[in-house]
């Protein structure tokens, strides 16, 4: 089983994205995501940028995937897009597509990962992206182990399959900037204020709990999805790739807490407690288990 590290969700400095990467270089992380997924106004990386930083984990031994945009917006979207297909058909690398504009533009002419937004939630849709040439899918988050199980069982010859374990969990976008709105600027005009949130902009009840993440035209989950105790039935079930999804503060640290579990250095037990101080929130694992998904459940050997 590998341990992947998806694209980075939120708007940081260029200096501190490059100063991150350096550091994700040297943990024991298999698979690398890279590129802009949420919003195109996010410039303070270039393609250049994302590629300087793609060779430099290359040169650490690491596999980079770069990764598309979720929602289209713009004829320069589509432009972005068809520049990393013919990046990925040039052979240069292999590409998440998390559209199915991203899809068409890449089916049948090289191998290719589907995004967890691309929504495969029954085994002859999978069989079907498996014909456009798909090599590996991500489940989709609010997807339970009983679902996984069952397309694991008729799972294409060849085809892998990623689990987001770790992160806020990316739940919705929408045309509209809702970290702009609580700013009262128009999207057209955010003046960049997700870069003052590098770990989004929490947004509370009444009663003060945290309910959602605004993360510009992402909402996320305020809970922080925490699968790494279910590691070993993700195991059993075949999985090959698990995900874990970077925040502003120790993704070094839980990307290395993940791996040394996983190769029994460390305690599954004693790897919960040490994170417990490292996330930005409380855990949640109730998706996992076909329940509300801020719930937290204990590991459960087997479902009812």
């Amino acid at each position: 089983m590998k341990l992947a590290l998806g694209p980075l969700l939120y708007y940081w400095q260029r200096d501190a994205v490059f100063s991150f990467y350096d550091a994700v270089a040297a943990t024991p992380v298999d698979i690398v995501y890279l590129g802009e997924t949420v919003c195109s106004r996010r410039r303070e990386l270039r393609m250049a940028d994302w590629l300087s930083i793609a060779a430099r984990l290359l040169e650490a031994g690491k596999e980079v995937v770069l990764s598309t945009q979720v929602l289209i917006e713009s004829g320069s979207d589509v432009t972005t897009l068809h520049k990393i297909a013919e990046m990925s058909v040039n052979g240069d690398f292999m590409v998440e597509a998390n559209d199915m504009g991203a899809v068409h533009c890449l089916e049948g002419k090289v191998p290719f990962v589907a995004g967890p937004h691309l929504n495969i939630y029954n085994v002859p849709t999978l069989q079907w992206m498996a014909t456009l040439g798909i090599q590996r899918w991500v489940m989709p988050l609010e997807m339970g182990r009983d679902d996984l199980a069952l397309m694991q069982q008729d799972r294409p010859a060849g085809v892998q399959t990623e689990v987001f374990t770790y992160g806020r969990m990316p739940l919705a976008f929408s045309a509209r900037c809702f970290t702009a709105r609580h700013c009262n600027l128009p999207k057209d005009d955010c003046q960049f204020r997700c870069i003052e949130h590098p770990d989004g902009l929490m947004l509370r009840t009444r009663e003060s709990e945290g309910f959602l993440v605004l993360n510009g035209i992402q909402t996320q989950s305020a809970k922080v999805y925490n699968l790494l105790p279910e590691w070993g039935a993700m195991r059993d079930l075949g999985v090959d790739v698990v995900r874990v999804s970077p925040q502003a503060q120790h993704t070094p640290v839980i990307l290395t807490l993940f791996h040394s579990t996983m190769t029994g250095q460390t305690s599954t037990d004693a790897a919960m407690q040490a994170m417990a101080d490292l996330m930005p929130d409380l855990a949640c694992n109730g998706y996992w288990y076909g329940k509300p998904g801020l719930e937290q459940l204990a590991t459960q050997p087997e479902l009812a």
